[in-house]
């Protein structure tokens, strides 16, 4: 258990489904977002802490996103708020890879039964950055 609540491996897409400096959104309460970064995948929570902005629709360069809202910088590997006006750090979510599944350490209580109803072939992803 982590921070009282029962951690559940979640499925939420597959490594071919989210490309390389690109991220998905995972339909949590709150969202969570998926990065790959140089063949790594990292999830860390999608809400900038300063303007309450989708991180997900934010600018990927390397290993940070800014926040496509006020511009504010966060680290995807650590939650890190690395540039004003973000100064509040981001809680960061355990990722796995299994085969070709992507599997996100997602607290029981954040879930809420949105990804087990969902029609997308990823779960609850949506893709947040068109091609």
């Amino acid at each position: 258990m982590a921070g009282g609540f029962a951690v559940t491996w979640t499925r939420v897409c597959a490594t071919g489904d989210v490309d390389e400096g690109e991220a998905f959104r995972v339909e949590t309460d709150p969202p969570i977002a998926v990065f790959r970064v140089e063949d790594e995948f990292f999830a860390i929570d999608d809400t900038c802490s300063h303007g309450q902005s989708s991180l997900a629709d934010g600018y990927i360069d390397g290993c940070e996103v800014e926040c496509a809202w006020h511009f504010g910088k966060f680290d995807i590997r650590t939650g890190r708020a690395v540039c004003f006006p973000a100064s509040v750090d981001l809680r960061t979510h355990a990722v796995r890879v299994e085969g070709s599944d992507i599997l996100v350490d997602t607290p029981d209580a954040l879930l809420a039964g949105n990804l087990s109803n969902s029609s997308h072939s990823c779960g609850a992803i949506s893709e947040s950055k068109e091609k």
